[in-house]
């Protein structure tokens, strides 16, 4: 029988989960950003499109990394929603959202690492290209514009990741989860993110946007003087909650208490 993970262990899977899917999404993001097309319009490498496959995949990569050490949650507001409806340890909430935020900013430096040649091309200065690692608002003098879209987002996000893995539901077989997720991510980039990028976990942004911050980005949302990066920060801790009430009280409390026992 293996021993149960230490929380060491559970840190260091939160940080790997977390460094996988952000390494991949804001790979596919430079993609896009960095390598666009000489004829006017066209990209080479796809648009918003392969933005949303892409972080989708990056996120089920991500759990398939971390999935059976931490439970893969590579986001605190997935983190503080199990804490409040599940019963996660309160006590690993602020460690483990760390832990994410830790993987993302590292992710972010390897990321700029692999694509600097490029950044020097397309933005000698650092001036206009933070936006492949951290999200901003699509109306400037609107910042909090983007509010509602990422608590709908996020929303969305923890609800459906509670009914795909809600052992009273009808929940995917445990290889098949990871995907059902990515593909919800997918969704949600289709519909949802255009007001401020396509955040919905606080890691996810956060970090990445300390390092632009550090590397120099000069439209970095901290320093240079619009301070948006809160919205991606607090807007998702609180969809997430709202999504996960939504789904206890609006679905589980009614699912027949036996079918967890028919699902085992």
């Amino acid at each position: 029988m293996n021993a149960k993970p230490t929380i060491l262990r559970e840190l260091l899977s939160e940080f790997l989960g977390t460094f996988v899917l952000i390494l991949l999404g804001t790979g596919v993001v430079a993609m896009v950003v960095l390598f666009p097309s000489r004829t006017p319009g066209e990209l080479v490498h796809g648009g918003y499109t392969n933005i949303t496959l892409g972080w989708g995949l990056a996120v089920t990569m991500g759990i398939y990394v971390a999935g059976k050490t931490s439970g893969a949650h590579l986001n605190p507001a997935v983190t503080l929603s199990l804490a409040v409806f599940r019963g996660f340890s309160w006590r690993k909430v602020v460690p483990y959202s760390v832990a994410q935020t830790a993987g993302a900013f590292t992710a972010a430096a390897l990321a700029y690492w692999n694509y600097l040649p490029a950044f020097h091309q397309a933005d000698p200065q650092l001036e206009k290209t933070a936006g492949v690692f951290t999200t901003f608002p699509a109306f400037p003098g609107l910042p909090q514009s983007g509010f509602l879209d990422q608590v709908v987002g996020t929303g969305l996000l923890l609800l459906l990741i509670f009914a795909i893995t809600d052992e009273l539901n009808f929940p995917p077989g445990a290889n098949l989860a990871p995907l059902m997720v990515g593909l919800v991510v997918v969704a949600i980039g289709m519909s949802f993110g255009g007001m401020h990028g396509y955040a919905i976990n606080p890691a996810r942004d956060f970090g990445p946007r300390l390092f632009t911050v550090v590397a120099g980005f000069r439209n970095n949302g901290i320093t240079d003087g619009t301070r948006v990066w809160w919205v991606p920060v607090v807007a998702p801790l609180l969809g997430g909650l709202l999504g996960s009430a939504v789904y206890d009280f609006g679905v589980r409390r009614f699912l027949p208490r036996e079918r967890a026992s028919q699902n085992t």
